[in-house]
């Protein structure tokens, strides 16, 4: 995986949105280009629509005590 993300896109997005379908092919993309989920999605509703949100992230995951 490169160490930028493609098309000058931004390492940290959310991505937010009505929850339908075209939401989820939003993250799905996302996630083919090599992105990767942060946290848990978030989820409210507006009076009308429920409308989320997911966090993603561009590198590689490291856990505590990595350099």
């Amino acid at each position: 995986m490169s160490s930028e993300p493609p098309d000058g896109l931004p390492r940290y997005r959310l991505l937010t949105g009505m929850d339908d379908a075209a939401f989820c092919h939003r993250v799905s993309e996302a996630l083919a280009l090599g992105y990767q989920l942060y946290g848990s999605p978030a989820a409210t509703f507006n009076g009308n629509n429920v409308v989320v949100a997911q966090a993603i992230f561009w590198g590689a995951r490291t856990t505590p005590g990595e350099s």
